[in-house]
């Protein structure tokens, strides 16, 4: 159950309906997550950008999802779970891709370095070792790269972070049970 109501959007003000439009317009749809951030514009507008950005970055969109799928996981994040099962489907995941990805695993050895490290930020609150780092660098990830997987995983921590504690109804549908995976 929802413990921060999602803005409606016939109760909305213009600055809250013009982030509903815009992200309708994109999506198609406007997920909760989007509708309960719009409660503050400062916050959704903040998500949004930082999103964006990282869209610009040398990741691709594939490896994004992973990142996010493997965050989600290490958070117990059902409603990132469910859009990032959806999500990373449009950018060409396998559903057992998603599986994989959520215990950070990955036929390709780049992606799977990327996602272990990943998990180790989240677990370790940042705190990785030298080797850590090494070992993502000699799987071909530049500083530059390497700075974008820490980015994603932190915009990630607040989207699971922010759900846990609005209650975001999820709208997409479930994932996996990982026994299922």
């Amino acid at each position: 159950m929802a413990r921060i109501q999602p803005v409606n959007k016939d109760a909305a003000d213009t600055t809250q309906q013009h982030i509903l439009d815009t992200v309708k317009k994109k999506m198609g749809m406007v997920p909760n997550l989007i509708a309960t951030m719009a409660n503050s514009p400062a916050v959704a507008n903040a998500y949004l950008g930082f999103s964006q950005q990282l869209s610009t970055g040398a990741l691709s969109p594939r490896l994004r999802e992973q990142i996010a799928l493997a965050v989600g996981e290490v958070n117990s994040c059902d409603y990132c779970l469910a859009a990032h099962t959806a999500l990373g489907k449009g950018a060409g995941l396998s559903e057992s891709e998603t599986c994989d990805a959520r215990r950070a695993e990955a036929k390709d050895d780049a992606e799977r370095f990327a996602l272990e490290f990943a998990q180790k930020v989240v677990r370790d609150r940042g705190v990785v070792s030298d080797d850590d780092l090494q070992q993502v660098r000699e799987a071909g990830y530049t500083d530059g790269e390497i700075a974008e997987i820490v980015a994603n995983v932190a915009l990630n921590i607040f989207t699971n972070y922010f759900n846990h504690v609005a209650g975001t109804e999820v709208d997409f549908p479930a994932a996996p049970v990982m026994t299922n995976c």
